[in-house]
Order: C-alpha cells, then structure tokens, then sequence
C-alpha cells in the first residue's frame, strides 16, 4: 500500500467514564496532514473513542475527524475520516471525500499505522486503489 498522507496529531482533553465492564476515553484533538496527494488540517477538532474492556483489556479506537486543504491538483477539498481499529489487529480509515482526484480513496483497501510523537501520534493513512 501506498502513504496517502501523514496527520501530526496534537492531543487534547480527554473525558473518560468507568463502567461496570469498560472504561471509555474520549480524546479530542486537532492536527496537520502532510503528504504527496493532500495537505490540510483537522476542522475544529476530532475525537478518538477508545473502548478498553475489563474482563479482557481489549482496547478498541475509533476516531472521527474532518481534514479541510487541497488535493495534488490543487484543489480545495474536503476528507472526512473514521478510523477504527485495535492495536492487536490493526486500524482501517474509511474516507469521504468530495475531491475528484481523491474520490478513488472511498472505495480503496485502506489501512493507518499510529505512531508516538511528542505531544500526540503521527497517523499514516495508506491506501490501495482496487481495480
């Protein structure tokens, strides 16, 4: 798969609840994508929602944000991503878009890899077009 963009994540207040058999997270923040076919930045703010079960510490995420910049043609547009996933079978983005030049990444094999950074992660959102 190819990098499609990197989003540098800055994390922001974090609102939790603890349950009887989960504890929930919930994660705004904002960020900057770079890369060869977008560049822009979160609208307002995103939130990322992690799930972490009791019983099994399983930890399920699911992020929802807004990217708004301009496609490899130059054009302006907008991204709206929901990336969910674990760390134990990885995370898949699905992507809308209003871009043409991008419009193949709804229906593309999609896959993010999370790093750490300072001050929040580096999500690198990689897509393959199917045929």
């Amino acid at each position: 798969m190819e990098k499609i963009f990197d989003i540098i994540v800055k994390l922001g207040e974090t609102i939790s609840v603890s349950g009887k058999y989960s504890d929930i997270h919930m994660i705004s923040f904002t960020g900057t994508a770079v890369g060869k076919y977008f560049n822009g930045a979160v609208i307002g703010s995103g939130v990322d929602t992690q799930k972490i079960s009791k019983t099994d510490g399983e930890a399920v995420l699911s992020a929802r944000y807004m990217l708004e910049g301009n496609d490899a043609d130059g054009e302006k547009c907008r991204i709206f991503i929901e990336n969910t996933g674990s760390p134990e079978s990885g995370y898949c983005p699905m992507i809308v878009t209003d871009s043409k030049s991008l419009a193949w990444l709804e229906t593309a094999e999609m896959s993010a890899e999370i790093k750490n950074c300072e001050n929040g992660v580096i999500v690198s959102i990689c897509g393959a077009e199917i045929l």
